[in-house]
């Protein structure tokens, strides 16, 4: 017997397929190329960077002044760098990109992170998942999570399209809709989240393809 999971599943699979065929097939190996054990500090201040600089903003927006911004704060090598140059850093940040609550954001991070080390907040981060990002500068319900799947974390972004998707499917949270499918495929909640995300930006108005809500 086919159970509603397994129909999910093969719906989820026909959406991949087409999410591939579109030509988004390098989003679907990055996102399951991601891992928690490879973050260094450098790696998270260019994340963090762009999840804060990309709310509110196209991505096509943030792509072409990213590299300013990644010169401006010094490479984003280190947070001891952009410190000890901070003033430097902030006036060179905001001439590529204005906005002085991003700016700071960053800055203030960069605090945290020297006043304790990268080990002790890489620590943080794998303990509190979700809700330690959320408590840094600039994040936010749906900001948080797009930075914890971009630095290897396995969540779901509740984003907007997950939630329509998810809703339309029978599910009460995108978390609950993707695990149904993970129980079924194997593929990361993260992967999954990406896949559903893709399909349902190129596709608007579309529910999962062949699938029967319950």
């Amino acid at each position: 017997m086919i159970t509603q999971s397994h129909r999910l599943a093969h719906s989820y699979l026909d959406a991949k397929q087409l999410v591939i065929s579109a030509g988004y097939a390098h989003e679907i190996d990055w996102q399951e190329d991601v891992s928690f054990d490879d973050l260094t500090e450098a790696l998270f201040l260019h994340e963090y960077t762009w999840v804060v600089f990309s709310s509110g903003f196209r991505e096509s927006v943030l792509r072409s002044k990213f590299r300013g911004l990644v010169k401006a704060f010094r490479g984003l090598t280190g947070a001891a760098e952009i410190v000890r140059h901070r003033r430097d850093c902030q006036r060179s940040a905001l001439r590529v990109f204005g906005h002085h609550g991003k700016v700071t954001a960053v800055l203030s991070v960069c605090n945290l992170i020297g006043s304790d080390g990268f080990d002790s907040f890489r620590h943080q981060l794998e303990t509190g998942s979700v809700e330690f990002i959320d408590s840094l500068p600039f994040m936010g319900p749906a900001t948080s999570y797009h930075l914890a799947k971009n630095i290897g974390l396995d969540v779901v972004k509740p984003d907007r399209h997950l939630v329509r998707i998810a809703n339309a499917s029978g599910f009460e949270s995108p978390n609950d809709f993707c695990e149904s499918i993970n129980a079924v495929v194997g593929d990361a909640l993260s992967v999954i989240d990406i896949v559903i995300w893709r399909y349902a930006t190129l596709y608007p108005k579309a529910q999962l393809p062949g699938f029967a809500p319950r």
